[in-house]
């Protein structure tokens, strides 16, 4: 298959004309303030339902989808005074894919937009949607004008593409010329934050510096936007200037580690950890490993409606991504899987071709009626950028973060050269093998993240149990002298469980199994036409399963239970329903959480994912 040239350090990495000390510097540099660091696009092809969500967003979506009409027709005629497109995600998102599989329908297609929307760029560097009167200081043109930056950057990064680093360049002196102009002047106005309306825009000019070694763009992000003195606690609700925008908060905290990894400061790590902690220990996280609510930091429980923007999903998926490189910390990975497999897929139709704004738990969901704007453009992103978060160097080896059919080609420094293979149907079992494939016989640490959901964990190495216990919550680190054909085998036992809601759900029950939550679909039960499913009362000992489920992916599951219809008499009646709970990206779903009639019954278990959990 054809592959893009990767440039720069991934190019010193991996062709063999290349001293492989270069490579070990390299990688070293890289890992002075990270203990885990991606393997690069193009490095890892994924199988199972994560890759096939990534190639019907390839093939069902990106190249589908009218790009002349909808994203470029409205930076040629330039005559909006508000709006935004997300032509420059749309960029990113195509480069990123491209590098992935190496389509050369895709290579084209990111050659076509970028060629075009350079042609579209005007003299003075400006590249955007609106009339001059309007350019700059209404919304949402810096907001567009930096992801611009962003996915021309990336596409220099990833294809070596001097025209888009150039036009990078221009339309970030644009920006800084007009910012210097008026350094008093705020956007947003009285309607929102400056950091809310520039989203994206500091982390796009520390990529370009990083890309063209011109530090004039990270000075930028430093004196003039003051990113190191950024500080601001969670503000909880959408009102005011809306403080609380998720998605806004996480870009900027993600700058500011960015910034870390070049001048490292302990303050750039503060807000990124105040995610976390008001994630996982003020219950900000919902059960489908999504937060925020209409846009904004949430801590209800409540999941009606504007639940889960699939924008902050993208976002909180890359500050897990940030935390899991710098700190290693196996919870991350935890939160990554249940939102992966949840909360992300459940914001694309199964077929790729529709993306929700967003993925509410309780009530109908829709669909996002257009293929422009944040959510769509920013789900296509970070389901390209899924590759780069199963696997990690680590520490001289490897460490296997997400469970799929998956191979990874990399290269362990100066050791030599790997290829780790999976093969699972994760998450419909827990039964996980991996080869091992060295160049030759290599001594290093494989790691294995043991979810915190998994009570029992059983690892072979070659059909022998691993010498070190595996614990629940915790990287399994196996070292040993690895040869070609070696296998690990992993057996994650995944029983059914029901877990305790919070706040809004107190009282109720989430059903799950390993990483997947289940819901109900009043479309599949007759029964249920008309019913106020949140009167049902589920008997907690009837889930049983899995049962086949191929209505929502292939090798999908369900779970039957049984259950009272609302005003049953409970739990001497006899359950009147028999139900069949589909994984949570089904798009009928409708309920998650279900009455019991004991809240406090020991078969109920806390979600291992919040803070005070066994």
């Amino acid at each position: 298959m054809h592959r893009p040239t990767l440039v720069r350090v991934a190019r010193l990495r991996y062709y063999p004309f290349v001293p492989a000390v270069l490579a070990w510097l390299c990688c070293a540099a890289v890992l002075a303030n990270d203990r885990f660091e991606p393997i690069e696009l193009g490095r890892v092809q994924v199988g199972g339902e994560i890759g096939r969500r990534i190639d019907v967003t390839a093939n069902n979506n990106l190249l589908v989808i009218d790009v002349a009409k909808d994203f470029l027709h409205p930076f040629a005629t330039k005559d909006r005074s508000s709006g935004y497109i997300g032509l420059g995600k749309l960029i990113d998102s195509l480069a990123r894919m491209a590098a992935y599989n190496g389509d050369p329908k895709l290579i084209d297609r990111k050659n076509e937009v970028i060629t075009a929307a350079i042609t579209l760029q005007e003299p003075d560097g400006y590249l955007g949607l609106m009339a001059p009167q309007s350019r700059m200081w209404e919304l949402w043109d810096v907001h567009e004008m930096g992801y611009l930056v962003y996915g021309l950057s990336s596409d220099y990064r990833l294809f070596d593409n001097q025209a888009s680093l150039k036009a990078a360049r221009k339309l970030a002196d644009y920006i800084l010329a007009r910012w210097m102009a008026e350094p008093d002047r705020e956007l947003g106005e009285d309607i929102i934050t400056t950091h809310m309306a520039a989203t994206g825009l500091e982390r796009a000019f520390l990529l370009l510096s990083e890309q063209s070694g011109d530090p004039k763009y990270r000075q930028f992000c430093v004196r003039n936007r003051k990113l190191p003195e950024w500080n601001l606690d969670i503000v909880r609700g959408r009102w005011g200037r809306i403080e609380g925008h998720a998605y806004a908060f996480m870009a900027h905290a993600l700058a500011q580690t960015q910034l870390n990894r070049s001048q490292p400061d302990e303050k750039l790590l503060v807000q990124e950890r105040k995610v976390l902690d008001f994630l996982c220990g003020q219950n900000g996280l919902v059960i489908t490993g999504a937060c925020g609510d209409h846009e904004c930091w949430h801590d209800t429980q409540q999941g009606t409606t504007n639940l889960g923007e699939t924008c902050a999903t993208a976002y909180l998926l890359r500050v897990l991504d940030d935390c899991l490189r710098r700190e290693g910390d196996s919870r991350c990975g935890d939160i990554m899987e249940r939102a992966v497999y949840n909360a992300l897929f459940a914001a694309q139709s199964p077929d790729g071709r529709r993306i929700r704004y967003y993925s509410p738990f309780d009530g109908p969901r829709e669909y996002f009626s257009g293929d422009t704007y944040c959510c769509p453009c920013n789900y296509r992103r970070i389901v390209a950028e899924l590759p780069e978060m199963i696997y990690y160097r680590t520490d001289g080896g490897v460490a296997v973060n997400l469970y799929t059919t998956s191979t990874a080609q990399l290269q362990l420094g100066e050791q030599g050269s790997l290829r780790v293979c999976q093969q699972t149907n994760y998450p419909s079992s827990g039964t996980v093998s991996i080869q091992i494939d060295p160049a030759q016989p290599l001594e290093f640490p494989l790691m294995l993240r043991i979810p915190r959901w998994c009570r029992e964990a059983n690892v072979a190495v070659n059909g022998q149990p691993a010498a070190a216990a595996p614990r629940a919550g915790e990287f399994l680190t196996i070292r040993r002298l690895w040869k070609a054909g070696d296998r690990v085998e992993l057996d994650l036992a995944m029983p059914w469980r029901l877990v305790k809601g919070r706040q809004a759900q107190a009282g109720r029950v989430a059903v799950m199994r390993g990483p997947l939550v289940f819901c109900l679909s009043r479309t599949r039960h007759e029964k249920l036409k008309g019913v106020d499913l949140r009167l049902i009362t589920l008997d907690p000992s009837s889930p049983s399963g899995p049962v086949p489920d191929d209505s929502v992916r292939p090798d999908g599951i369900a779970c039957k239970v049984k259950a009272w219809g609302p005003g049953k008499w409970y739990p001497h009646g006899e359950p009147d329903l028999e139900l069949l709970l589909s994984e949570f990206s089904d798009p009928d779903g409708e309920a998650t959480y279900f009455n019991v009639p004991d809240p406090n019954a020991d078969r109920l278990v806390d979600d291992e994912l919040v803070a005070g959990s066994r």
